[in-house]
């Protein structure tokens, strides 16, 4: 556990030079993935509690924007790695259970809903 805190805080404190801010798009697959599991009727695991999807959002929402306010998430994939796939205080991995499906680690949980969120055709924007 030591290990995977301290891989942790290493990242951390790289992302500041390799980072900057999301782009439009990856602003918009971050929020895709949070109302992916807003929508999932999944349950999401943190330090051993189960909590509801709701509350899991707001709890990655608030790593989101720390994150932000220190330039260290600039794509989907950086937002996976440093908020959503486990915890910055334990180190321990954050798990995801869906209706009728095993628990699983949810990193490779929110990668398989970005895959889905890239291969969407974008939405058509009408023009008034």
């Amino acid at each position: 556990m030591a290990g995977a805190r301290a891989a942790w805080l290493v990242a951390l404190v790289a992302a500041p030079l390799i980072a900057a801010a999301p782009s439009p798009l990856a602003q918009r697959e971050i929020a895709g993935l949070m109302d992916a599991l807003s929508a999932s009727g999944c349950e999401f695991q943190r330090n051993g509690s189960w909590y509801r999807a709701a509350e899991a959002r707001r709890h990655l929402q608030r790593k989101y924007d720390y994150l932000l306010k220190r330039d260290l998430v600039d794509s989907a994939e950086r937002f996976i790695e440093l908020a959503a796939s486990r915890s910055s205080m334990s180190g321990r991995a954050y798990r995801v259970r869906c209706p009728g499906r095993e628990a699983q680690d949810a990193g490779p949980w929110f990668r398989e809903k970005l895959e889905g969120i890239r291969a969407s055709p974008p939405p058509v924007r009408r023009s008034s």
